[in-house]
């Protein structure tokens, strides 16, 4: 299965048809595709895995409570999505940096 990360970050405001959207226009993918797709809001403390399961859309959303996300950057100038393995989901989706290994924290809000 295909895992693709957006590289841009997003309004996370969107939902099921919206996230659509930006997989079919600025992905440039099959959101039908069954692939997950990852996007990050602007402060990368939050993320939402979409995709489709045969019979609907999935969302899966996610807030860390300290600490930011490590997105990583395509490896092409514009690139708007990198395809990771599962093993670099697992580790994003802890708050580790994709490579070295390593946690960033973010203060707590006062």
């Amino acid at each position: 299965m295909a895992i693709f990360v957006a590289t841009e970050r997003l309004d996370l405001r969107r939902s099921f048809d919206g996230l659509a959207g930006v997989v079919r226009e600025v992905l440039r993918e099959d959101p039908l595709s069954g692939a997950l797709f990852m996007f990050f809001n602007k402060t990368a403390d939050r993320v939402k895995i979409f995709w489709w399961d045969r019979t609907g859309y999935c969302l899966l959303y996610k807030r860390l409570e300290r600490g930011t996300f490590r997105v990583p950057q395509g490896l092409e100038p514009g690139a708007r999505s990198v395809t990771i393995e599962a093993a670099e989901m697992a580790k994003l989706l802890e708050g580790i940096c994709l490579p070295p290994s390593k946690q960033r924290i973010r203060p707590l809000a006062a």
